[in-house]
C-alpha cells in the first residue's frame, strides 16, 4: 500500500487511476454538478439540497472506475487526497492540462 507524504506526491498516482477518458468525464460532470450545487445551494439558502452534494459527487465517479477504468477508487485509501484531487484535476481539464 502506497503512503504519500503530501498531495504533491498523491496526484500523480491519482491521474494514474483516471487514465479513461468516460472515467474522467464521468468525474468532470460529477465535480461539476458539486460546484454548480453549492453555488445554488449557498445563493439560495435551500439547504437541504446539500445532501446532493456526495451523490452527484460520488455516483458519477464511481460508475467511471467501476464500469470503465475497472478499478477502486482512489477515495477508499485517501479520501481526503481524493475529494481534493478531484477537484484539481475539475481544475486541469479547464485548463486544458488534462484531456477529455
Amino acid at each position: 500500500m502506497n503512503r504519500f507524504e503530501s498531495f504533491r506526491e498523491f496526484y500523480p498516482f491519482y491521474l494514474g487511476e483516471h487514465q479513461n477518458v468516460v472515467c474522467r468525464r464521468l468525474h468532470f460532470i460529477g465535480t461539476g454538478l458539486v460546484i454548480a450545487t453549492a453555488l445554488y445551494v449557498l445563493a439560495t439558502g435551500k439547504w437541504l439540497l446539500a445532501l446532493l452534494l456526495p451523490v452527484f459527487g460520488y455516483s458519477f465517479a464511481w460508475v467511471g472506475h467501476f464500469f470503465f477504468e475497472r478499478n477502486k477508487p482512489a477515495t477508499f485509501k485517501y479520501p481526503l487526497y481524493s475529494l481534493l484531487a478531484d477537484f484539481v484535476m475539475f481544475k486541469d481539464i479547464l485548463l486544458r492540462r488534462i484531456s477529455i
